[in-house]
């Protein structure tokens, strides 16, 4: 009778035990997690953000220190990065010490503000810079519009642009973004017809293209921990944005390529199919007036450089050098180390670790200098003798 009784009231305890709720702040048993035969255990590593871990590397590897490019460069992509005679006077004189000859400057500008840069840059250095100019966005709707881009294009090629660009649409239209945005229909894409005349013009002038279409496609990816890019490209993010798709944004280049064959077009930052050499491959060999600059993927194709490497010498005629990163001087030596040496686990400027593609030397002049010299408009410019 006692062993029952005892029973009894053990049953009723632990049915209780089993009812009541948690007490807050009772820690709950962690699930036992194993990876790749290792069970994993909480610590302080666990309230570490993605963008603050940057680990240190224990690998011993070569470490190649390269001042100067080994052949002479000139760099198609580079901004308004200098504002004064003596900031112009300094990009110079980086330029002499890590071996770039010419810097092409997408200003992006027309009008006054064009001029102004002409004085700023050619006057003083008419033989290091080239100047581009951009594309009078204004009023497009009206009907004088076609005539009007045309004639400031001249208007600024006769004043001293030697091309255009960089003109940018990743799906907001040319000269636009989110906080002026048109409704989609009245939105200025590169094929448009309204720009039919200026390309036509820019063939005629021999003024090539530099275009920024679409983005990193990423860009159209939800955020979260698995998006691809380091937080600090969120910004970018166009994810539910009243945009067209990565896809289409890429085929309207491909509608400009065939509408207008004369044109020279540079689709900048590896025309943003840099995850996707072989589709981009197959885009050069469709059109022959495409050329690439490599701005500012040195993440992409340091990641993949046995894949870059084949592409690179496969369209080593089509690709040309740009950076679109300032001018500081370990900037032009990170890309020394990445296109000349075969160097590996490579710090790079984002996230992710880099490998040297070790380029051949008849590559490497080409990309550096020489298909630059064969496409970009060299006649001199007037405004340099004034």
């Amino acid at each position: 009778m006692r062993i029952l009784t005892f029973l009894m009231v053990l049953c009723l305890v632990s049915c209780r035990q089993g009812s009541e709720p948690q007490t807050q702040g009772e820690a709950q048993p962690a699930e036992r997690v194993v990876k790749y035969g290792v069970t994993v255990k909480t610590g302080p590593m666990d309230s570490i953000l993605v963008k603050d871990y940057m680990p240190n590397s224990s690998l011993v590897v070569p470490e190649t220190h390269i001042p100067k490019a080994r052949f002479p460069v000139i760099d198609v992509h580079a901004h308004v990065e200098a504002e004064t005679p003596e900031e112009v006077d300094d990009w110079v004189q980086t330029m002499d010490e890590v071996g770039v000859e010419v810097t092409v400057i997408l200003t992006g500008a027309t009008g006054e503000r064009f001029d102004r840069l002409v004085d700023l840059y050619l006057k003083r250095y008419p033989g290091r810079f080239q100047l581009y100019c951009g594309l009078d966005t204004n009023d497009i709707s009206a009907p004088d519009y076609p005539e009007r881009v045309v004639r400031e294009l001249v208007r600024c090629y006769e004043k001293g642009a030697r091309g255009v660009g960089e003109v940018s649409d990743k799906g907001w239209g040319i000269g636009r973004g989110s906080e002026n945005l048109l409704p989609r229909d009245q939105r200025l894409h590169p094929d448009d017809p309204r720009l039919d005349a200026v390309w036509g013009k820019c063939a005629e002038l021999n003024l090539p293209v530099i275009l920024h279409i679409a983005d990193h496609p990423s860009c159209w990816d939800p955020l979260g921990p698995t998006w691809e890019r380091t937080p600090d490209f969120q910004a970018f993010n166009l994810y539910g944005k009243d945009v067209p798709s990565y896809e289409e944004l890429l085929a309207s280049r491909d509608r400009l390529l065939s509408k207008h064959p004369r044109t020279t077009l540079i689709a900048c930052h590896l025309s943003n199919q840099g995850n996707d050499l072989g589709a981009l491959s197959q885009v050069l060999e469709r059109y022959p007036n495409l050329y690439l600059d490599i701005s500012a993927r040195d993440y992409e194709i340091g990641r993949q450089p046995k894949t870059a490497g084949r592409f690179f010498r496969r369209h080593k005629d089509r690709i040309l050098f740009g950076t679109d990163m300032g001018f500081e001087r370990h900037m032009y030596e990170g890309w020394w180390r990445l296109l000349e040496t075969a160097d590996e686990f490579i710090p790079g400027r984002l996230w992710w670790r880099y490998y040297g593609l070790e380029l051949q030397e008849d590559v490497l002049q080409g990309v550096y200098r020489d298909n630059a010299r064969s496409i970009l408009n060299w006649k001199p410019v007037p405004a340099a003798s004034g």
